[in-house]
């Protein structure tokens, strides 16, 4: 049996510093997100409980209380909802929480299954008439937070037969079809705006997104992951090589660009990076698990052991570790522990035991030696917030399986994109 880190008390101290909404701090739970926003609010909580209940490690009734607070008013949906807030927000949360409990929460799934499955129709008919105006899209189209991969992830849980996440995978498949602008190729992932989803001056003529959160790797991760469970749509492998390719030209040996300019188009094409934090949101450990799941869909050994071989060096890089400055899910520590655990499942023999190792030093720094983990918490509550994807919350959730070496018993990180 595998022996239990000492991170995991350090998870289970801040799971009971949050097992009561009413003790959240005011300045959270007051905020108008906070019952609907799985990034920032109670469905993001309750995942952490959820996942300690399916795994024995606490009760059910904080899973109920949180549920009660996500649940507790009519809920977003349409235009104004997204994976991480709204409809599809809280069917994650319930499809983990039924995953464990089966049967459990069926009268409100099938309600949200609706809901979420026409709400992406809808997306793909806004994208499909952006592509025919020749307009470029907005990161929100597509990406995994707020646009199609990330609503993809639902309907590949919850509706994986139906019509609508082939209707997701079309899209997006055409999304890696090149444009032309004032004689410039461009991607079909191209927008005007900035990483901020809002125009920039700091990005004049737009950019191209690598990332996982923000950027083309989330649509990777979710053509990969749909083509491993059977799911194919036309052009969909040919679609997967193009981002790999695109992938390929904008990186070096340890890390991706975070996003490509204008400027990047008319210089040479390979240049050092800097050390920069390889981080789930934009990271090379974002996309290197992206690039995994690619590797295993098309059964490309020497891809996979690329992807795996870098995403294990880049773990225990040191430049690239000072780089990353807090524990969080998102950027943080506890992230690339959980990432580099769940890829070592997935890893061939030769890379599996480094990233295991690597998982490992990871742990050891979310919790070093003699650190007191009452006072961890503590701290990380006060100053991080009690949230999932940049505060405790995530942490803790990110935590639990490697610590354990167990598997998620919800697959709670496929909001995530990460399994």
């Amino acid at each position: 049996m595998t022996s239990l880190h000492p991170a995991l008390r350090l998870s289970e101290r801040i799971a009971e510093l949050l097992t009561d909404p009413a003790a959240a701090p005011a300045a959270w739970s007051s905020r108008p997100q906070w019952r609907q926003s799985l990034a920032h609010g109670a469905p993001g909580i309750a995942l952490l409980h959820i996942e300690r209940a399916a795994m024995g490690l606490g009760p059910w009734e904080p899973v109920r209380a949180w549920l009660t607070v996500a649940a507790g008013a009519p809920v977003t949906s349409g235009t104004d909802s997204y994976l991480y807030y709204g409809a599809p927000a809280l069917a994650h949360a319930l499809t983990c929480a039924a995953q464990a409990r089966p049967g459990s929460y069926q009268r409100a799934l099938d309600h949200l299954d609706q809901t979420v499955a026409a709400d992406a129709v809808r997306r793909c008919e806004q994208a499909e008439n952006r592509t025919e105006r020749g307009n470029l899209p907005r990161l929100a189209e597509f990406d995994t937070i707020r646009g199609l991969a990330g609503i993809g992830s639902i309907l590949l849980r919850r509706s994986r037969d139906g019509e609508a996440i082939r209707r997701v995978l079309t899209c997006l498949v055409r999304l890696t079809e090149n444009v032309t602008r004032q004689g410039k190729v461009l991607p079909g992932w191209w927008t005007l705006a900035g990483p901020s989803n809002e125009m920039d001056e700091r990005f004049p003529g737009g950019h191209a997104n690598n990332g996982l959160a923000h950027g083309i790797a989330g649509p990777l991760a979710l053509l990969a992951l749909a083509l491993r469970r059977g799911i194919e749509v036309d052009g969909q492998r040919e679609a997967i090589r193009t981002v790999l390719a695109w992938l390929e030209r904008w990186r070096d040996s340890h890390a991706w660009l975070y996003w490509i300019t204008p400027a990047h188009l008319t210089g040479p094409d390979r240049r050092p990076l800097p050390r920069q934090r390889p981080s789930w949101c934009y990271g090379t450990a974002g996309i290197a698990r992206a690039q995994q799941f690619a590797a295993l869909a098309l059964d490309d050994p020497h891809l996979r052991h690329d992807a795996e071989n870098t995403l294990a060096t880049a773990l225990v890089d040191p430049k690239a570790l000072t780089a990353t400055t807090d524990m969080s899910v998102c950027h943080g520590y506890a992230g690339l522990a959980h990432i580099a655990h769940r890829a070592a499942a997935d890893a061939s023999l030769r890379n599996a035991g480094r990233l295991r190792s690597a998982a490992t030093l990871l742990l050891d720094t979310t919790h070093p030696p003699h650190a007191d983990p009452d006072e961890q918490a503590h701290h990380l509550v006060a100053t991080a917030g009690p949230a999932f994807l940049e505060g405790a919350a995530g942490t803790a959730l990110a935590l639990l399986a490697p610590a354990t070496g167990a598997t998620p018993a919800t697959r709670w990180d496929a909001c995530l994109l990460t399994s």
